[in-house]
């Protein structure tokens, strides 16, 4: 048999071994249990399976020592061995002993099976390891001579395939410095015959390389004087294309200056057409007081007449529109009439300060809400459009102007 073999027959003996050795322990507690529950005095009944507990683990004990140093080939002794049958006749004792105390036989016949189905497991079990463990040292032996007679013979035949070798090698040495004394010698002979043609080759090249220089010494200077007379010929023309092309650009650069001057003086008119629209419609409308906002002024502030500010809340101005719309179409008349103030501050504007049309106070009456929703929320709105606007405006004008240039 193999190794392979012999192993997995130790393992089918360990297996076998554990499940008679875990059925004979499981069956030993239940029937020992009751046994000792009855002689142990009232009041400490539940310690009863602790003896057969304590029987049990001297017995895997044994059992698993036995297998190690079967394993390792050598024999445990006295002490072992009578560990070994003092727990299997204790076991079978504890078994039988309650079915002998009522004089049941055929019980102590049932009841004896496991203990010594258990105590010749444990000697068979020993013994069937030892033949193994002297099984496998037989054959790791015979492998181990058996791979040092390899080992011989592969020297052997190493040592002969090296002997072989080095004859191989002087003969091929040999052989070679043989060719190398050939080779050398035709070499010399070839060098000689080299030499002599690369001088006549030399001398021939020499004389070819003194016509070809003169030669090309004279098509360079023809080339030099036709390369200048063309240099001199593009150069002019590039000097008329030139000029043609400044001429183009200035030609270009004056209508886009009229039309942009023509463009600035249409949006001019333009502006200066929407601010006297917006000014004939601002006289327009009715006059109404509207009284300062109330706030703690001392004595002599309050001698002073009331501001009059000419109202702005049309009762149709924006008429049918959304929210939305009616700010969108505020704005434009905020936006315009800003793009057409003379001022350089804005809020310095009639128009923009407290009474005028555009004031915060009026943005808000005329969209239909409170002065502090108009001073708070609709004119910084319309601040931030409008510097959105002039900024979308500026990079328009800036591509016109690179377009053009």
């Amino acid at each position: 048999m193999s190794e392979s073999e012999i192993r997995s027959a130790e393992n089918t003996l360990k297996a076998g071994t554990w499940a008679i050795t875990a059925g004979a322990l499981l069956f030993s507690v239940l029937t020992v249990t009751p046994l000792v529950r009855s002689v142990t005095p009232a009041g400490w009944g539940w310690t009863a399976p602790i003896l057969p507990v304590v029987v049990d683990a001297a017995v895997i004990i044994v059992v698993q020592l036995d297998s190690v140093i079967s394993r390792l080939g050598g024999n445990s002794g006295f002490w072992p061995a009578l560990l070994r049958w003092m727990t299997g006749v204790m076991t079978l004792a504890l078994n039988i002993g309650n079915s002998a105390l009522h004089r049941d036989w055929v019980g102590v016949a049932v009841h004896a099976v496991a203990p010594l189905l258990l105590i010749v497991t444990a000697e068979a079990g020993l013994a069937y390891r030892r033949a193994i463990n002297a099984a496998l040292t037989r054959i790791a032996q015979q492998q181990e001579e058996e791979q040092a007679r390899e080992r011989a013979e592969h020297a052997a035949e190493q040592a002969r395939q090296r002997a072989e070798t080095e004859r191989a090698q002087a003969a091929r040495e040999e052989a070679e410095r043989a060719a190398r004394e050939h080779a050398r010698q035709v070499e010399l002979e070839r060098a000689e015959r080299e030499e002599k043609r690369l001088r006549e080759e030399r001398e021939h090249a020499l004389a070819v390389e003194k016509e070809r220089t003169a030669r090309e010494a004279a098509e360079r200077q023809s080339r030099i004087e036709q390369e200048n007379a063309e240099r001199e010929h593009q150069a002019r023309l590039d000097r008329e294309r030139a000029e043609r092309e400044a001429a183009e650009r200035r030609r270009q650069e004056e209508r886009a200056d009229r039309e942009r001057r023509e463009q600035t003086e249409r949006e001019e008119r333009a502006r200066q057409e929407e601010i006297r629209r917006q000014e004939k419609q601002r006289l327009e409308q009715p006059k109404v007081t509207v009284p300062a906002p109330a706030r703690r002024v001392s004595p002599k502030a309050v001698k002073q007449t009331p501001r009059v500010v000419q109202s702005v809340v049309l009762s149709d101005e924006f008429t049918g529109m959304t929210r939305d719309a009616a700010e969108l179409a505020l704005f434009k008349l905020y936006r315009d009439a800003r793009d057409a103030s003379p001022y350089e501050d804005w809020e310095q504007d009639p128009q923009a300060r407290p009474g005028g049309d555009f004031c915060g106070s009026n943005l808000g009456r005329r969209l239909g809400r409170g002065d502090g929703s108009g001073r708070a929320n609709v004119k910084p709105k319309f601040e931030r459009w409008y510097a959105e606007y002039r900024a979308a405006k500026d990079a328009s004008q800036e591509k016109e102007l690179v377009g053009a240039r």
